[in-house]
């Protein structure tokens, strides 16, 4: 019947993004995110944000099987960058910064596997983001590409929700690890008013867009998957300061329903009488 409420109306009800992510307890509190880039420069994020926790860390090097300590100043404008949007998002997440590109701004698979594992392992991550890509070409060996595959895996089925970035002429260019999507979220970049706003648009392997801007750095007006990866990891990490015990497979439907929801309501809005 034309007008009469549904239980899926209910159910858009309930999940609105306002309700949920503007909750007050909607602040990362809890969640343990890692963020598997270059290195963080904690002292200007900590002017920014004086509510953050203190960022850990480690240094992955290429030639080095065991990481160095992280020491808060090895940093990339790259990596704060992805830091301050995942703190803008959800200030109060435990954040752990993997340097894994260092001072040549160089990383090679096994380092970023070794990133992944650890930040499983020792950290204890519940998120973790990949603002990175290899491009399809340079990932030829299938060795490596499965040995990569197996570790996002591995993730998923230990609780792990890993975010990747699409490659920025997506959808002509596939990337890894974005391309193994599921069972990891794959972000493309898109503009929206409200930085947590978000939106699902399934083109072959990527399944959301989320703000690409950014708010510190350089390069930051210019839309990037790099930093539209950030505010949906931390649009997740929010909603785990909610429920901690959520798995990768509830977020990633919720945030669908999130999606469907404010759509429903926009519709609504825009019907006559």
């Amino acid at each position: 019947m034309n007008g009469t409420p549904t239980v899926f109306d209910e159910i858009f009800r309930l999940l609105t993004p306002e309700r949920l992510l503007l909750d007050p307890r909607a602040t990362g509190e809890g969640v343990a995110v890692a963020m598997i880039d270059g290195g963080v420069e904690s002292s200007v994020l900590a002017a920014k944000h004086p509510q953050m926790h203190p960022i850990q860390g480690a240094i992955f090097r290429n030639d080095q099987p065991q990481p160095f300590p992280y020491l808060g100043h090895q940093s990339s404008p790259h990596g704060t960058t992805v830091a301050d949007i995942i703190l803008t998002m959800a200030p109060r997440v435990t954040l752990y910064s993997a340097d894994v590109f260092g001072p040549t701004g160089t990383s090679e698979v096994d380092t970023v596997i070794r990133a992944i594992r650890h930040a499983i392992d020792v950290w204890n991550c519940k998120v973790i983001n990949l603002s990175l890509g290899v491009p399809e070409a340079k990932l030829q060996q299938p060795a490596k590409r499965a040995q990569l595959l197996r570790t996002v895996e591995e993730a998923y089925y230990r609780d792990v929700l890993v975010f990747a970035a699409a490659h920025n002429e997506h959808p002509l260019t596939r990337s890894y690890p974005a391309a193994f999507a599921p069972p990891l979220i794959s972000v493309d970049k898109g503009l929206f008013a409200d930085p947590l706003d978000f939106a699902y648009a399934l083109r072959e392997t990527v399944e959301f867009q989320a703000h690409g801007r950014a708010y510190l750095g350089p390069f930051t007006r210019e839309p990037a998957t790099s930093w539209a990866t950030p505010h949906l990891s931390g649009i997740a990490a929010r909603l785990l300061s909610l429920r901690p015990e959520m798995k990768p497979f509830e977020i990633k439907t919720l945030l669908y329903w999130m999606f469907v929801a404010r759509q429903s309501q926009e519709s609504k809005a825009e019907t006559p009488g």
